[in-house]
């Protein structure tokens, strides 16, 4: 049986410690605003301690992009899982990223300044709603557009509403102050008119 040391449980927690510290930092002052020092001041750790863990900043960043975007794209699937139409599932979409608001936001403003890998866990978010959009569209027939451009349609809609969170809902929480705006406006530009 191997049982770890004290020391590499340490080590474990303050790895822990950085990560959860630099989410908090990175949702209020995003992550190009973001000094490795600020971080370890936070972390009450040395500057040095943050790149015994990480390499570089870039692979500290995407640690913690990688990490948070994992927990964000299973929110979603658990939420998911249980929807029988599409409005069901745009909810729980919504519902997936409310959870993680602040920090999903600086990756929708920043996503283009962010590193490789970084970039790269950010769109995985996106790849685990499309599944399934797709499979809703598809139940439900709605199947005359393809189902990446009404994809893209939605994803640029709750997109827009985050990056302008300061003009829709100053106070914070753009998703729980417009949730029932984005799916019900999304869902009648697919109504058929007759």
């Amino acid at each position: 049986m191997n049982q770890k040391t004290s020391r590499q449980l340490k080590k474990e927690q303050t790895k822990a410690a950085l990560i959860e510290t630099a989410y908090d930092i990175f949702s209020k002052k995003g992550i190009q605003g973001t000094r490795m020092s600020d971080i370890a001041a936070a972390a009450n750790v040395s500057h040095g301690t943050v790149f015994l863990h990480f390499s570089t900043q870039e692979a500290f960043i995407a640690e913690v992009v990688q990490y948070y975007c994992n927990q964000i794209a299973l929110r979603t699937h658990e939420y998911s899982d249980s929807c029988h139409s599409l409005r069901e599932l745009l909810s729980a979409h919504l519902d997936g990223i409310m959870e993680y608001e602040p920090f999903y936001t600086r990756l929708v403003i920043e996503s283009r300044m962010l590193p490789t890998e970084a970039r790269d866990a950010f769109i995985s978010v996106q790849s685990a709603i499309s599944f399934h959009f797709s499979k809703a569209l598809e139940r439900e027939g709605l199947t005359s557009i393809p189902a990446g451009s009404l994809f893209n349609m939605w994803m640029g809609l709750v997109h827009y509403y985050l990056a302008n969170g300061d003009l829709f809902a100053p106070e914070g929480n753009v998703i729980r102050r417009y949730k029932a705006t984005l799916t019900d406006t999304f869902l009648s530009l697919m109504e058929k008119k007759d």
